[in-house]
């Protein structure tokens, strides 16, 4: 869900290939020739599910990046290097699929009326399972999509490492969860109604109750976006009365950056709202699973309401901008905004210390009693 390594997503430009383009890229980038093709949903790059007509595993992802992203291929290239660590270290991630000149990617140019711009592409393993968008979500993958947030931080934070690892230090990213002051440059995009006031709410506590207890924090690599859609599940068991979840796929590594660990357990506990038809429960059942690998500080604890409120508004506000832009891809980029907006109000009509001590009284069962 990136948006640039800036803060101006509107000098993004999407990819616009269509289905005969992009199986013609496979077949020359990579020397693969596509069976079956179709596009997949996507925020501002473009991607596209393809099988093609070779031995082994068949099914791979075409990955085709945004304009401005596409100029830091360092960032490209880190992005895609923690992903195959990540998939060494017994992670379901993807890996990619070498180009004919045996690179993981390369950059290239096309698209319907798009001149001169040029796009990196990449072909990455199709991993299999359902969106946690697409279940019902219980206790059990919930603490599950916390250890995950926690183990993904941890293992790349210690034993990851790459020539070109500080081009996640990226600044102004306008989805570095320490950037929601950013968003008052976007807030015009709400145009004037009672969302627009929680969201001005949000962005002024968060500057003088999160902001200056940034270094207090304990620093991190975040994968920075586990989100319902990025992350995927098969079932196992066969119980339907009470299904138990494993993880069976982490997508979209666009929005990694350096950050802190905290940041990412929130992230994980606002996506896991979205569809909940009990929103408010969910964070305490995440942070259990967080903290069963990394126990947060007492000020990281204290900074949580208000993380898990920025990344609402984040969420909310970059979207109806982008959508102003794109329109003919308003129904994915306001996914979110279809549950998130109620879900931000009752948070903020039910009040920070309630909604606190519900999440930490749920995480606190677990201490005495963790789920198998």
């Amino acid at each position: 869900m990136s948006s640039g390594n800036d803060c101006q997503p509107q000098t993004l430009t999407k990819p616009t290939f269509d289905e005969r383009e992009a199986a013609e890229l496979v077949d020359r980038v990579f020397g693969l020739k596509v069976s079956w093709i179709r596009s997949l949903p996507s925020y501002d790059d473009q991607n596209f599910h393809v099988r093609v007509s070779a031995e082994g595993a068949d099914e791979y992802v075409l990955k085709i990046t945004n304009s401005e992203d596409s100029q830091e291929p360092d960032l490209i290239e880190v992005q895609t290097q923690a992903m195959m660590f990540l998939s060494a270290e017994g992670f379901p991630s993807a890996t990619p699929y070498l180009t004919k000149d045996g690179n993981i990617m390369s950059l290239e140019s096309g698209g319907t009326g798009l001149g001169s711009k040029k796009f990196m592409v990449r072909l990455l393993t199709y991993l299999p399972g359902t969106p946690v968008a697409k279940i019902t979500t219980n206790a059990q993958i919930l603490f599950e999509i916390g250890r995950l947030a926690a183990s993904v931080d941890k293992v790349l934070s210690e034993k990851f490492q790459h020539p070109s690892v500080k081009s996640l230090h990226r600044g102004q990213f306008i989805w570095n969860l320490a950037n929601v002051p950013l968003l008052d440059q976007y807030i015009y995009a709400l145009g004037q109604n009672k969302y627009r006031a929680v969201v001005e709410q949000v962005i002024e506590q968060f500057k003088g109750k999160v902001v200056p207890k940034l270094s207090s924090f304990r620093a991190c690599i975040n994968h920075g976006d586990l989100n319902d859609h990025n992350i995927l599940v098969d079932s196992c068991s066969a119980s339907l009365e009470n299904p138990q979840y494993r993880v069976s796929g982490i997508l979209d590594f666009s929005d990694m950056s350096y950050g802190y660990y905290v940041f990412e357990v929130a992230i994980a506990i606002m996506y896991m709202m979205i569809e909940s038809p009990d929103p408010l429960s969910v964070g305490g059942h995440v942070l259990a699973g967080f903290e069963s690998i990394l126990p947060l500080t007492a000020e990281e604890r204290g900074a949580l309401f208000l993380l898990v409120s920025g990344r609402f508004a984040q969420s909310l506000v970059i979207a109806a901008h982008t959508a102003l832009l794109y329109p003919e891809n308003k129904e994915y980029l306001t996914i979110t905004a279809k549950t998130g907006w109620k879900h931000l109000m009752t948070m903020f009509e039910v009040g920070q210390e309630a909604v606190e001590k519900k999440w930490f009284e749920t995480a606190q069962a677990y201490a005495h009693h963790a789920p198998a």
